[in-house]
């Protein structure tokens, strides 16, 4: 039944037609708004592969077969993939308990061990170079201790791997305790109370929740480990992985015989991150189906 209308008073719009009326200008709003987004993400997403995209530009098949081809030419990719599998292990083996126990809060002082860490991540790896030097170079106590031993923590390859291991071990903890701080900590307790000892509740229920953050962060380690030149520059001249290959042939002979390389160091680097990214995306997948 309609509601009458009083003399002298305005007559009231039927209900929802506002709504209706409103409702072509928002739609066409959040219709351009869609769009600006998808052009933005676009051109971001292109910026980012510019860098890629010219060097395959600049690259031809010849020009990386002369330069792997010349006397030494793969050493460097060997340096790197035997550096970067002693990175990975050190940081598994040292990193991922000091990530759990940042990520539970089982640490006096939890913050000031998160500092350190943020402090690690920031300092410029140029610096951290120049510390490493003065940490373990030859004259102070540790380089002493390890000349004792007849081991150098300048220009070799335990060099190269610390040099790694500083430049990418806040990636690899700041990650991992993400990822272990998204497992509900009430499932391991009940794990407990079931009878299951510790390392029990950290191999049946921990690590597999917590897997896919760890193959992220560990990937991202990776490939920062590979990539790692400001302080293997300082510390770590020789022996030569791929990032210092690639400087120094900048520096000798120019710019078109360093992209071969940078190539190879991008093969090598990349598909870790990949997989593991894909892998952690299907893993989430699995869990909210």
């Amino acid at each position: 039944m309609s509601t009458p209308v009083l003399a002298g008073q305005p007559a009231q719009p039927a209900p929802g037609s506002a709504r209706a009326g409103g409702a072509g200008p928002a739609r066409r709003l959040r219709s351009v708004s869609g769009a600006v987004s998808v052009v933005a993400a676009a051109l971001v997403w292109i910026a980012l592969l510019g860098p890629v995209i010219t060097l395959f530009v600049h690259l031809s098949p010849g020009a990386i077969a002369t330069a792997l081809r010349a006397p030494g030419a793969l050493t460097p990719l060997v340096v790197s993939l035997e550096s970067g599998g002693v990175t990975l292990a050190v940081l598994i083996a040292l990193g991922t308990p000091l990530a759990w126990l940042m990520a539970r809060g089982r640490l006096p002082l939890p913050r000031l061990w998160e500092a350190g860490v943020l402090a690690a991540l920031l300092l410029p790896p140029l610096v951290v170079g120049l510390l490493l030097v003065f940490m373990v170079g030859p004259v102070t106590p540790i380089g002493e201790a390890l000349g004792t031993i007849h081991l150098s923590a300048t220009n070799t390859f335990l060099a190269l791997v610390i040099a790694q291991v500083y430049e990418s071990a806040p990636y690899y903890v700041l990650g991992a305790q993400a990822a272990f701080g998204s497992v509900d900590p009430r499932l391991e307790e009940q794990a407990g109370l079931l009878g299951d000892r510790p390392a029990r509740v950290a191999r049946r229920v921990t690590l597999p929740l917590a897997a896919p953050g760890l193959a992220m962060a560990l990937a991202v380690a990776w490939a920062r480990a590979m990539g790692a030149f400001g302080a293997v520059v300082i510390i770590a001249y020789h022996p030569y992985g791929l990032p210092l290959q690639i400087w120094t042939s900048l520096q000798e002979t120019g710019l078109p015989s360093a992209l071969p390389f940078a190539l190879v160091l991008l093969v090598v680097a990349l598909p870790l991150p990949i997989a593991a990214y894909l892998w952690s995306a299907r893993a989430r997948g699995r869990r909210r189906d």
